[in-house]
């Protein structure tokens, strides 16, 4: 009998001493798993996995390198909405025409661009306003001319004078018949040169143009001036037709400018 509750007493005391030594490494563990989650250490499929999903992560909030952390879900949450609001506040904002940047109050957002050769033609753009463009059929060979008015920034007319085939007389007409106060948009498309006289390029230089009278033929041009203007224009670009730099056979390359013209406040 006493022999009997000896064994029992010895089979409690190793049963005990397993459970003791399974809690023991279960305890042990769990730790050596806190300890590799904060120190940030992964199995290598975990790293590349980790590490192509949320380098953003470590980059933009945690200011970290290396491997990121399997982060408990109301923390994941949490940075999920940081990351959120983040791409909200700094997602591409689209200016008028375009423009790399807003205009200031009191200004008209401008953009525009010379025809390519005799394929595409010039395009012009005022406060978000498409004005002429190949897509509108309203640009052709020669001088392509956009008239705004200079307080409201609304389209008086639109047109084009054949430099090439055509009569410089409707030009002269047309430009002596814009009112003071009116923003004038011209660019090139061929060829603005071939029937251009001196009086049309004084009319143009009166605009505020300080390079109408070294134009030549197939130069590339836009210019944006204004009836009345007291100064020659900022907003003007030229190039030559020189067949030792030209982009096409014939042609240079297309000209764009944008900018901020001063809305005319009288």
């Amino acid at each position: 009998m006493v022999r009997a509750s000896g064994i029992i007493k010895l089979a409690v005391l190793v049963l005990a001493f397993l459970l003791a030594v399974f809690v023991a490494f279960q305890l042990l563990e769990i730790n050596m798993d806190f300890g590799a989650l904060t120190s940030r250490s992964l199995p290598q499929n975990e790293e590349r996995k980790c590490n192509f999903k949320c380098p953003l992560y470590y980059s933009l909030f945690l200011q970290r390198s290396g491997p990121c952390p399997l982060f408990s879900p109301l923390y994941t949450d949490s940075l999920n909405f940081t990351l959120s609001s983040f791409y909200e506040a700094t997602k591409h904002v689209r200016y008028k025409c375009g423009l790399s940047k807003t205009c200031p109050n009191g200004h008209f957002s401008f953009k525009l661009a010379s025809g390519a050769a005799t394929v595409v033609g010039p395009r012009m753009c005022l406060e978000d306003k498409l004005l002429m463009s190949s897509v509108r059929n309203n640009v052709g060979r020669g001088i392509n001319i956009a008239l705004v008015n200079g307080r409201t920034g609304e389209l008086i007319k639109t047109e084009v004078f054949d430099m090439w085939a055509g009569e410089v007389a409707p030009l002269i007409t047309f430009l002596k018949e814009i009112q003071d106060g009116t923003i004038v948009m011209m660019a090139s498309f061929d060829d603005v040169y071939t029937k251009l006289n001196d009086e049309a390029k004084h009319l143009i230089s009166d605009l505020g143009s300080s390079v109408i009278n070294t134009l030549g033929f197939r130069d590339s041009w836009i210019f944006v001036g204004g009836k009345g203007i007291r100064t020659k224009s900022p907003f003007e670009q030229h190039i030559k037709n020189n067949k030792e730099t030209n982009k096409y056979d014939g042609w240079p390359e297309v000209l764009e400018m944008e900018g901020c013209v001063p809305q005319r406040a009288d």
